[in-house]
């Protein structure tokens, strides 16, 4: 594989919604350049970007993978992103080292929850963005129709670049706007003929159109442009570039993956026109960790070595490669790697560039390229490394916020810890996974982006790691507590031969209403009651007893036992004997005082669309919950509520079915609410079901 300078790279993601063709059309750009021999179909899972076994048995990207493209002296690392939300988190790293996102839109279905997604996302990391209508093979298509829809979303900065000859059936190439050029044909076969008469006045209209976009992007070609002036394709090609990074300018190609029309005039204004990681005004910011001063590196190879990881690939028979993009200087196998985040010095096995699974090995890399580092010790996704005389660290990675959640109990006993060791495996390349052990439930629950996110990582770990896992819905961590006060005796006598047992007492049980208290005991015997030396015992006893409460086993909280008499006798009596007598007066007064069961609610915000407002309101509302407020946010709702965590295990999934993935939550818990009577019924029945089968 050829050695490319910085000014002949361009990084470029291909974002979107899930199914609009990203994969596919990564395979035609690969087979165009001569690169596969053959194009591969997500279908008959052979492409080369989907090669994990999940992949090819669910037919979706669920991993970014990189595919560097050789074309015409430059190289294109393509940087295939899935598109389903349940994969946002393999989002995060690429978004932060290409110049370029690339999105794109079914010619079939428009603009997509997807598309609108990965646009805002590209606006806010600065990225340069184009779209990609692909499908235009397809029945019943329209070119103007979706990209009239593109300029409604997203205004006048988007422009078509490759005007479609033909649509559906009768798409046979494209011509270049900007280069005022025609091609017919698939992949490299295509082949410049004079452009159609019927699609003249087209061109002439997108022409003058995309000149005023690329007069505005600089003061001096406007000022020259509204004289009157006719600009020069240079002239015009530099307003067109400068608006790309600016972006006022978002240029759209029309193609078919499937066909492969389009395919290489894509990848030659790729070439041309998409900005290069050296291009003037790229920056990259990050911080001196030893003085916490602010440092600028630009992407050049005379400047001091730095690279960000921004994936990891943990696997159980190749080892751990560490996918990163190298921000300024130049990398080759007597680098000295410094670990910024870690403070240590790293030793890799070999360096590569990735195509999919493929490892191609590289004596050096220049600064913008992207490749990979095997058997880095300490270094994790986020981490950036650095020359250690000239040490700079970039910020870390931000993924979404967890939203789905279940407890990971293991199918064979005595395989807990193969299953944990996976799952740590797994989240050293997937960060948008979490681990916790809840302290109150004793399960161990892990979270996600979503349903299908969790399924995946269950059946890596048995694909990985031998590992069988079964996911169930976290317990819900309820507890109880009394709404009356009651005094009770609780008395232990028992006579067996020998010493006997005796404690007897009298205790008044009573709510806190302070929420902070769960437990208060109070000594109020008098007179030599109970002796001195056996009350310990009793609050002992009632401290070991409240973590069971009376209705369902869940713990007893805000609870104030008052021991107020009692008896004894001199021979009997004992410290065990009155932890006993302070069991029964348990069991028997918070019995008999009211006893509730108490359920966490959580604070709730959903952001979504104006229209589907009614929708969540009215789901909320049967999720028991209440609807605190709202505001505008952003041009969209901000709907805040609270709401028993037991109705939001499959908010997740509910929430992008009603809104079309549109929507978003956080919730945070809030207080503790006593669970109407009908539901908390069915609670202790069950809590007393599980009990017994546990028994058995």
């Amino acid at each position: 594989m050829a050695e490319f300078l910085t000014k002949d790279i361009r990084n470029v993601a291909l974002m979107g919604h899930g199914g609009e063709g990203k994969t596919t059309l990564t395979e035609a750009m690969l087979y165009a350049a001569h690169i596969v021999d053959r194009q591969g179909k997500v279908e008959d899972g052979n492409t080369t970007t989907d090669y994990d076994p999940e992949e090819i048995r669910r037919h979706c990207s669920i991993s970014a993978a990189t595919a560097p493209v050789d074309w015409n002296g430059k190289t294109l690392n393509i940087i295939d992103v899935p598109g389903y939300f349940d994969f946002a988190g393999e989002v995060t790293g690429p978004i932060r080292v290409v110049e370029t996102a690339a999105i794109v839109v079914s010619a079939m279905t428009g603009v997509s929850v997807g598309s609108e997604k990965a646009f805002k996302l590209a606006g806010d990391h600065h990225t340069c963005r184009m779209f990609i209508i692909n499908q235009m093979d397809r029945e019943h298509v329209s070119y103007e129709k979706v990209v009239n829809e593109l300029r409604e979303r997203h205004g006048s900065a988007v422009v078509p670049l490759l005007f479609p000859l033909g649509e559906g059936p009768t798409f046979r190439g494209v011509v270049n706007i900007l280069d005022q050029k025609a091609f017919e044909g698939a992949y490299d076969k295509s082949k410049e003929v004079p452009i159609p008469a019927e699609v003249k006045d087209h061109i002439d209209h997108w022409y003058e159109v995309l000149t005023e976009q690329a007069a505005a992007a600089d003061d001096e070609l406007m000022m020259k442009y509204l004289e009157g002036e006719t600009l020069t394709h240079e002239e015009i090609l530099m307003g067109f570039q400068k608006g790309m990074k600016d972006g006022s300018i978002i240029p759209v190609v029309a193609l078919s993956a499937l066909t492969g029309v389009g395919i290489a005039r894509t990848l030659d204004l790729m070439g041309k026109y998409l900005p290069s990681p050296g291009h003037v005004g790229i920056e990259h910011h990050g911080v001196n960790p030893k003085t916490g001063e602010d440092i600028i590196r630009l992407t050049k190879d005379e400047e001091p070595f730095s690279a960000f990881i921004f994936k990891t690939i943990a696997d159980p028979y190749v080892g751990k490669l560490s996918l990163f993009r190298i921000f300024s200087g130049t990398l080759t196998s007597s680098t000295t790697l410094y670990n910024v985040n870690k403070d240590k010095n790293e030793k890799s096995g070999g360096m590569y560039v990735l195509r999919g699974k493929k490892q191609i090995a590289k004596q050096s890399l220049h600064a913008g390229d992207i490749g990979a580092l095997s058997k880095l010790q300490f270094t994790s996704t986020g981490d950036t490394l650095a020359d250690p005389a000239n040490p700079i660290k970039y910020p870390e990675l931000q993924y979404p916020l967890h939203c789905f959640s279940k407890a990971v109990y293991a199918m064979k006993q005595g395989e807990e810890d193969k299953i944990f060791t996976g799952l740590s495996k797994l989240m050293e390349e997937d960060p948008s996974l979490s681990l916790e052990k809840n302290a109150e439930t004793t399960e161990t629950v892990l979270s996600g982006l979503g349903e299908m996110h969790l399924d995946v990582v269950r059946n890596k770990l048995e694909a990985k790691f031998g590992a069988k896992a079964d996911l169930r819905d976290p317990k819900i961590a309820y507890r109880e507590t009394i709404r009356k006060t009651v005094s009770v005796q609780g008395r232990h006598k028992k006579q067996s031969g020998g010493h006997g047992q005796f404690g007897d007492v009298w205790i008044e049980f009573s709510p806190i209403l302070d929420e902070e208290k769960d437990f208060e005991f109070v000594d109020a015997v008098v007179g030599g009651a109970v002796p001195r030396n056996f009350i310990p015992s009793v609050e002992k006893g009632l401290r070991e007893n409240i973590v069971h409460g009376v209705l369902a086993g869940y713990p007893m909280v805000h609870l104030r036992a008052k021991l107020y008499d009692g008896s004894y006798h001199p021979v009997d009596s004992s410290e065990q004997a009155f932890k006993t007598a302070a069991r029964i007066a348990y069991k028997k007064g918070c019995g008999d005082a009211s006893p509730v069961l108490l359920e966490p609610i959580m604070h709730v915000e959903v952001t979504v669309p104006d229209e589907y407002m009614g929708d969540v309101m009215g789901d909320m509302n049967k999720r028991r919950g209440r609807i605190l407020g709202m505001e505008q946010v952003d041009g969209q709702q901000l709907v805040i509520a609270e709401a028993p965590q037991a109705e939001l295990f499959k908010y997740a999934t509910d929430l992008r079915s009603m809104t079309q993935a549109r929507g978003s939550f956080t919730t945070k818990f809030e207080r503790y609410e006593e669970v109407p009577a009908n539901v908390a019924e069915k609670i202790i029945a069950n809590a007393v079901k599980t009990d017994d089968d546990d028994d058995e």
